[in-house]
C-alpha cells in the first residue's frame, strides 16, 4: 500500500460517466456564475472589510483587496483548467488525488473541511449578528439576550458571558436540510438572493460615495505599528505587513469561486461552463469589492470599526455617517445581508458535502458519506454530518477566530491547486483541456508566491492552528483512511 498512489485520469473520468446515473446535471454557466457570486459576496465583504480596516490596514484595506484578488485570479486560472479537464465532485481534493497521490489528497480534503465547514460557521456567526441588528433597528423589538447569541469565549462590555450562539446554529440546520432536498432548488433560491445582494452593494457604493470624508482616508497607508485585539492577539497595523495582513483577512471575502468547482458533476457542460463560472464570478466581485471598501472606510474612522461599529459594521456605519435620512438604507442593508449570508452558507455547505461525498466514495471517510438519497439524489448523510460539525463551530467559537482559520486553510488549498496544474502538464501533457492556464509555470508559481505572502500576513497564531488541524488529519489518515482506501485496498 502506497500513500503516494494516484488515481488515474481515466479512472476519474469513468467515475464521472458513472455518476450520470447518480447526481443530476442541472446547472448552466450562468447558474454557476450566480453560485459563485452567491458564495463570494457575503460575510467577507460585509464583516471582514471592517475587521481588516480596524486590525490591519485602515483605509489601505482596498490595496489588501487588490492583493487578495491577484492571488485568487492566479489560483482561479489554475482551478479553471483543472475543473474543465477533470469535471468531478471534490474540487482541489480530486485534482490532488490525480496529480500528487493519496496522502496529499487526504491533506487537501481535510484542509477543505477547514475551509468550507469553518467558513460556513463564520458566516453563520455573522448572520446571528445581523439578525440582532434586524430585531433592534428594523423591527424595533428586543434583541436576543447576549448569552444566547455569542460563544462562551466572548464577554460583553457589561461583563455578560456568552453561552451558545443559537441563531447561528439554527441557520446552519435550515440550510443543510434545504441542500438535502436538492441542488437545483438550492441554486434557484441562491439566484434570487444574488440579485438582492449585488443590488445592495451597488446602492451602498452610489449613495455612500458623497458621504466619504477625505480625512478618514488620511494617511491612506498608516505608519507601521502593533494593534492588540480583544483576545490579546497582536496584529501588524499599517505599512506593507498591515496590507498583507489585510489581504489575508479580506481573502475570506473571495472564498466561494472555488466552491463552484465542487459542483462539476451537477453541471450540464462542465468543460465549457466551469471556467466561465469560476472566472466570471471572480471578476464581477473584485470590481465591486474595491469600490465598496473605498466607500466604507471613507464613511467612518478606523476607531469606529474598533469600537461601536464593530458588530453589524456596514449598517452601523451608514446610520452613523449618513444620518437619519438614510435609515431606510441601513435597514435594507440589514435585511439584504441576512439573505446574502444565507446564500453563502448554502454554497459553502454544498461544497463541503461534495468533498465529503468524494472522500466517502474513495474510502478515506466512512462510505456512508458517499451514499445518495434514493429520491433527491443528494449526499444526504454527508449533509447531516456537516450540519452537526458546522453547527458546533458556529455555536461555540467567535467569528474572528474561525474567519482567519478559513482564510489560511483556503490559501493552503490554492497553493496545492497551483502546483497540481504544473504536475499534470508534466505527467499528462496530451490530456484534453477545454481551458488552458496561460504562461505555465509562471502563473501557477506566482499564485503560490502570492498565497504564501498572505499566509505570512495572517501571523503565527494562524500558522499554529493550521499545523494543529493538519496534525489531527494525519492521525485520522494513518489510523483509519489508509486502511479503508479503495485505491490501496481494491478487494
Amino acid at each position: 500500500m502506497s500513500i503516494w498512489k494516484k488515481k488515474s485520469i481515466t479512472q476519474l473520468l469513468s467515475e464521472a460517466a458513472e455518476s450520470e446515473k447518480g447526481m443530476k446535471r442541472t446547472l448552466t454557466a450562468w447558474s454557476l456564475v450566480a453560485l459563485g457570486i452567491g458564495a463570494i459576496i457575503g460575510a467577507g465583504l460585509f464583516v471582514r472589510t471592517a475587521t481588516a480596516a480596524a486590525q490591519n490596514a485602515g483605509p489601505s484595506v482596498t490595496i489588501g483587496f487588490i492583493v487578495a484578488a491577484i492571488g485568487c485570479a492566479l489560483a482561479g486560472l489554475c482551478y479553471a483548467e483543472l475543473s474543465s479537464s477533470i469535471p468531478i465532485s471534490g474540487s482541489a481534493y480530486t485534482y490532488t488525488y490525480a496529480t500528487m497521490g493519496e496522502l496529499l489528497a487526504w491533506i487537501i480534503g481535510w484542509d477543505l473541511i477547514l475551509e468550507y465547514a469553518v467558513g460556513a460557521a463564520t458566516v453563520g456567526i455573522a448572520w446571528s449578528e445581523y439578525l440582532n441588528n434586524l430585531l433592534v433597528n428594523v423591527l424595533h423589538t428586543s434583541p436576543i439576550p447576549y448569552e444566547w447569541c455569542h460563544s462562551p469565549l466572548q464577554v460583553s462590555d457589561s461583563g455578560i458571558h456568552g453561552i451558545i450562539n443559537l441563531p447561528a446554529l439554527f441557520i446552519v440546520a435550515v440550510i443543510s436540510l434545504l441542500l438535502i432536498k436538492g441542488t437545483q432548488e438550492s441554486a434557484f433560491v441562491n439566484g434570487l438572493i444574488v440579485v438582492v445582494k449585488v443590488s445592495i452593494v451597488v446602492m451602498i457604493i452610489i449613495f455612500g460615495w458623497s458621504f466619504v470624508h477625505p480625512e478618514n482616508h488620511t494617511p491612506y497607508i498608516p505608519e507601521p505599528s502593533i494593534f492588540t485585539d480583544e483576545h490579546g492577539v497582536d496584529h501588524h497595523f499599517g505599512g506593507i505587513l498591515g496590507i498583507l495582513g489585510a489581504a489575508g483577512t479580506v481573502f475570506f471575502a473571495f472564498i466561494g469561486f472555488d466552491a463552484v468547482s465542487t459542483a462539476a458533476q451537477e453541471t450540464k457542460n462542465p468543460k465549457r461552463d466551469m471556467p466561465i463560472g469560476i472566472l466570471g464570478s471572480l471578476a464581477i466581485c473584485t470590481i465591486l469589492y474595491i469600490l465598496f471598501a473605498h466607500v466604507l472606510t471613507g464613511l467612518e474612522s478606523v476607531e469606529f470599526f474598533r469600537t461601536s461599529g464593530k458588530e453589524a459594521s456596514v449598517a452601523n456605519a451608514i446610520t452613523s455617517a449618513m444620518g437619519e435620512g438614510y435609515q431606510w438604507l441601513a435597514q435594507f442593508v440589514t435585511v439584504a445581508i441576512l439573505f446574502g449570508f444565507t446564500s453563502v452558507i448554502l454554497v459553502m455547505l454544498l461544497g463541503q458535502s461534495r468533498v465529503f461525498y468524494s472522500m466517502g466514495k474513495d474510502g478515506l471517510l466512512p462510505k456512508a458519506f458517499g451514499d445518495l438519497h434514493s429520491k433527491y439524489k443528494t449526499p444526504y448523510k454527508a449533509n447531516l454530518a456537516i450540519m452537526v460539525i458546522v453547527g458546533l463551530f458556529a455555536a461555540f467559537l467567535p467569528g474572528d477566530i474561525v474567519g482567519d482559520m478559513t482564510s489560511i486553510g483556503t490559501l493552503f488549498a490554492f497553493i496545492l491547486v497551483c502546483i497540481s496544474v504544473i504536475v499534470l502538464r508534466k505527467t499528462n501533457p496530451d490530456m484534453p483541456r477545454e481551458f488552458k492556464t496561460p504562461l505555465v509555470p509562471i502563473v501557477p508559481v506566482l499564485g503560490v508566491l502570492v498565497c504564501l505572502a498572505m499566509i505570512y500576513g495572517l501571523g503565527w497564531t494562524n500558522w499554529l492552528r493550521l499545523i494543529g488541524w493538519l496534525a489531527i488529519g494525519l492521525i485520522i489518515y494513518f489510523g483509519y483512511s489508509k486502511k479503508h482506501s479503495k485505491l490501496n485496498n481494491p478487494e
